[in-house]
């Protein structure tokens, strides 16, 4: 059975966040550019609404949390969001990829999923979780996943439920109106936005693919947060 993932001290969509956070590392830009500055970067990334929880706050996700916005909603603290996405990444690193289950349930999670899972290799789950996938197997679909990451601890409750039984480590894109209980590994993150669940998987898919060595640098990562955003029917037509 694999380790758990070690710690790191742990609705509006697209809603503008016009302060700034903390400097963030320079990184290059997903189009090919060899470089953004820090102000870029954090523009990029907040523009996304990655940090804008709900109205909503639980104890779990309260170390997560640096305010509320004017509107009420919490604001989640992106430099723990940035420090938790490399940490799990590097516990996926680690892992048979294969074996690594992502789930979502949430219309929004299934393009940034099924798009994380094309790029590394893991596993997807999308829609209804059927219950004994992890646990019954004479089910068709049953897998002994070595990983398993939710886009919602909520929405994807099942899953963590059996991964929980089975003691299989959990990583969880969790808001600040989750219950974590069950999580060994919290990404704090707004978890209800396109542009935002897009962002999330982007990110660690970049970090997961760094330490797979499939790419060397951020440059090399061709592949924009658009491409792992879910269109609206009338962006399609």
């Amino acid at each position: 059975m694999s380790n758990k993932p070690e710690d790191v001290s742990s609705p509006a969509e697209e809603t503008k966040v016009e302060e700034t956070t903390a400097a963030t590392p320079v990184v290059e830009s997903p189009e090919g550019q060899d470089s953004i500055d820090t102000d870029n970067l954090e523009k990029m990334i907040l523009s996304t609404g990655i940090r804008v929880g709900t109205p909503v706050k639980t104890k779990y996700m309260s170390p997560f949390i640096v305010r509320a916005n004017p509107e009420g909603l919490y604001i989640l603290d992106i430099s723990k969001t940035l420090a938790r996405i490399d940490v799990a990444a590097k516990f996926i690193g680690r892992s048979d990829i294969s074996k690594v289950a992502v789930t979502s349930a949430r219309e929004y999670g299934k393009t940034p999923v099924e798009k994380f899972c094309e790029l590394t290799g893991a596993t997807p789950i999308l829609g209804r979780f059927m219950p004994g996938t992890f646990t019954n197997p004479s089910l068709p679909d049953y897998m002994e996943p070595e990983i398993v990451v939710v886009t919602d601890p909520q929405a994807d409750q099942q899953a963590v439920i059996e991964a929980t039984r089975a003691g299989v480590p959990v990583i969880a894109v969790s808001n600040s109106d989750n219950v974590t209980s069950k999580v060994d590994l919290v990404i704090p993150a707004n978890n209800r936005g396109r542009k935002a669940l897009a962002t999330v998987y982007w990110l660690l898919a970049r970090e997961v693919m760094k330490k797979q060595g499939k790419i060397k640098s951020d440059s090399e990562m061709k592949i924009s947060i658009d491409d792992f955003e879910t269109k609206l029917v009338e962006e399609i037509s």
